[in-house]
């Protein structure tokens, strides 16, 4: 079951059909679904009922989905995670008035760190469109590395488009973990 989570200033819970106006808002922008493959454009308020309405609680870690909440506002996000091939993907997104401010970095952290405890997986996978170089960035601060290059399709788009593939070992991020625990110490 996806749980409640809290990181320093944000909520990181279960989505529910409440959050469909925010999703709509902030995935109907093209900065934000021009950079996620499986969203298209324009999004609906309609888009953001229909995905809603297939989340179901109780889902094992590899398709958990949590959206990103900042009190006193309501949802800023999401990151979601989903089974391929047998290994979880998680993707992600932000509304673009959030962007630039760590909230990302911050609830990737949590979620992540869930995911590893919850699961017995060793790993994660991701990656982000060539383009987007600040995704990639929240990625290399959480330990993710450069694992090729693919092409993959966006619907916001509609054309297939060069992907970095990356991908987080629980190695990796145990020692982001901990250089994090240091870094909190010496603050």
């Amino acid at each position: 079951m996806t749980p409640f989570l809290l990181t320093d200033r944000l909520r990181l819970r279960q989505p529910g059909i409440g959050d469909a106006a925010r999703m709509a808002e902030f995935l109907g922008n093209f900065a934000v679904s021009g950079n996620l493959a499986r969203v298209p454009h324009p999004y609906t308020l309609q888009h953001a009922e229909d995905w809603l309405g297939t989340w179901r609680a109780g889902a094992r870690p590899e398709n958990a989905r949590f959206v990103i909440e900042l009190p006193g506002e309501g949802a800023i996000g999401q990151i979601g995670m989903h089974a391929r091939d047998g290994q979880a993907v998680i993707g992600y997104w932000l509304g673009e008035p959030y962007w630039g401010q760590g909230y990302m970095t911050e609830a990737m952290d949590t979620v992540i760190g869930w995911y590893f405890s919850a699961s017995g997986a060793d790993q994660l996978i991701s990656g982000v469109f060539h383009f987007n170089m600040a995704s990639l960035a929240i990625q290399q601060k959480l330990g993710f590395v450069e694992t090729g290059r693919s092409r993959v399709y966006c619907q916001a788009r509609g054309e297939t488009l060069e992907h970095i593939d990356t991908e987080l070992t629980r190695e990796a991020f145990d020692v982001h973990a901990a250089r994090q625990t240091v870094n909190k110490k010496l603050a």
